[in-house]
Formats: C-alpha cells, sequence, structure tokens
C-alpha cells in the first residue's frame, strides 16, 4: 500500500476546478486501496480529498494540532486522526507517514509544507517523490519564480526538475507511484 501524504487548502478557492481536482485526487488514492495522509481538517479542499478518498475505499489519517481541534476543523470520520501538540509534530508526522507527497492548490500553509518537504529532499533527508497538480494553471507563477531561482544560481536545475508536475490526477499519482517504488527503505526525520 503506498501512502500518499496531500497537501492542500482549508478553503475551496476561487475556482469549482480545485474542488473537482482535490475529489478526482482523493478517488484516485482511494481506488487503488492507498491510504491518505493529510492535515486532518474537515474543510476546504482538505475535506474533498478525505471524503473522496474515503468514499472511493482508502484509508485515510489525518495529522492535526490541538489548537485546530479545538477550533473544531478535525475530521471524525477518518480512519485515523492523530492529534499532536505543535505544526512541526504535525509536518514531521506527516512526513515519516508517507511514501510520497502532492500539492493541490492552496494558501501559505500549503506552500510552506511544500517548500518545507521538498527542501527536505534536496537535503538528503528523503528521496520520496514530491509533486505539484496544477489545476488551471494554479502554480504556472510559482513554477516561473523557481525558474528564476535557477537562473539566478540559487536553485540546482537537477532540484527543481526533480518536482514532477502534473494537471491530470490519475497520471500524476501513477507517475509518483513508480518513482515511489524505487526508493529504498523508511527515512530517518529525527534529524531534522
Amino acid at each position: 500500500m503506498i501512502r500518499a501524504c496531500v497537501y492542500c487548502g482549508s478553503r475551496h478557492g476561487r475556482l469549482p476546478a480545485y474542488t473537482l481536482a482535490a475529489r478526482r485526487l482523493g478517488e484516485g488514492i482511494g481506488r487503488r486501496g492507498w491510504q491518505l495522509v493529510y492535515g486532518g481538517g474537515h474543510v476546504g479542499l482538505m475535506g474533498e480529498v478525505a471524503d473522496a478518498t474515503l468514499a472511493a475505499g482508502g484509508t485515510v489519517v489525518g495529522v492535526i494540532t490541538e489548537t485546530l481541534m479545538q477550533r473544531e476543523v478535525g475530521h471524525r470520520g477518518l480512519t485515523e486522526l492523530q492529534v499532536v501538540r505543535t505544526m512541526h509534530e504535525r509536518k514531521q508526522a506527516m512526513a515519516e507517514r508517507a511514501d510520497l507527497f502532492i500539492a493541490l492548490p492552496g494558501g501559505i500553509g500549503t506552500m510552506e509544507e511544500l517548500f518545507e518537504v521538498w527542501t527536505w529532499r534536496q537535503l538528503g533527508y528523503h528521496d520520496r517523490p514530491v509533486g505539484l497538480l496544477d489545476v488551471e494553471g494554479y502554480y504556472q507563477p510559482f513554477l516561473r519564480l523557481c525558474q528564476q531561482m535557477v537562473d539566478e544560481g540559487f536553485l540546482a536545475a537537477e532540484q527543481l526538475s526533480s518536482l514532477v508536475t502534473g494537471t491530470d490526477p490519475e497520471l500524476l499519482l501513477l507517475q509518483l507511484s513508480r518513482l515511489a517504488g524505487r526508493v529504498a527503505g523508511p527515512e530517518d526525520y529525527s534529524r531534522i
């Protein structure tokens, strides 16, 4: 079983296509019998991907902080909901459970999680694949910024090319699963 960690918005965003993509990604994860690992919320795209994974027969592990549980945004219908004290613990617990990482559209929290797990890959803390689901061109400005980082000598071209980008949830899951199959053994996140 592959464990897919998904980062995404706690809002639905402006375009209905974002919600549709979250549902299609969740359906693809569930239909494959995989496990979704995510931030544990029932709101926005987070709730959509979780509900779709469950409805399609997958298992879902949410990792959420005590503070967010007190705000009543935790999803109570998951296979497992782990409540932790801090955001650092949350991100580490999610990463430890993942075989691959996918970012859907989202806000600054999604971007922070994406950058962190991608940086961990660059530093050699893991070699799990990291992907972007680029819905309606959402990530095109980000990818242009990353290319600017390469052009200006702040990011290696190899690091940018390690980020798997796709517009179709099914094809992205296929690409990432092939890459995840080549990864050997669990990673040690205790060094982070």
